[in-house]
């Protein structure tokens, strides 16, 4: 049996982010010591390291307890699996794209200096004025 403590240090998860998870149905509820500490059997510990990586892939929570359903399950009901990597694919994708916009727009604005102090700073000016940018993003 293991603490909660032991969970965070194991996992890299914080404390308060393991009872959110239970609260959320994440992970089950632990039993209880005489001096009611949480005591998680050793499936606990895999159950928080996959929810883990599946955070750091950026899987949102919903996703996350999608997939913890399919534990366990056979034959076409895991393409769910698949459909949600999938769909956490195309989200990376459309989020690099705009974080591409967002570089090449601090670029363009950064490049809006002329080092002169003697008038109003372009850089200000762009940063305070959306219709300034380039384009979208």
């Amino acid at each position: 049996m293991l603490s909660i403590g032991q969970m965070s240090r194991r996992t890299g998860v914080k404390i308060p982010t393991i009872r959110f998870y239970e609260q959320k149905g994440l992970l089950p509820e632990p039993e209880r010591s005489a001096g009611n500490q949480r005591r998680y059997e050793p499936a606990a510990l895999n159950r928080l390291a996959f929810i883990r990586h599946a955070r750091d892939l950026g899987l949102p929570l919903d996703d996350v307890a999608a997939l913890i359903s399919l534990e366990g399950a056979r034959g076409a009901t895991l393409d769910r699996a698949h459909d949600i990597a999938q769909t956490q694919q195309a989200r990376l994708r459309d989020r690099i794209s705009k974080l591409r916009r967002l570089e090449r727009e601090l670029g363009r604005i950064a490049g809006a200096c002329d080092g002169q102090h003697d008038h109003v700073c372009a850089v200000l000016h762009a940063f305070g004025d959306h219709q300034t940018c380039a384009g979208e993003h």
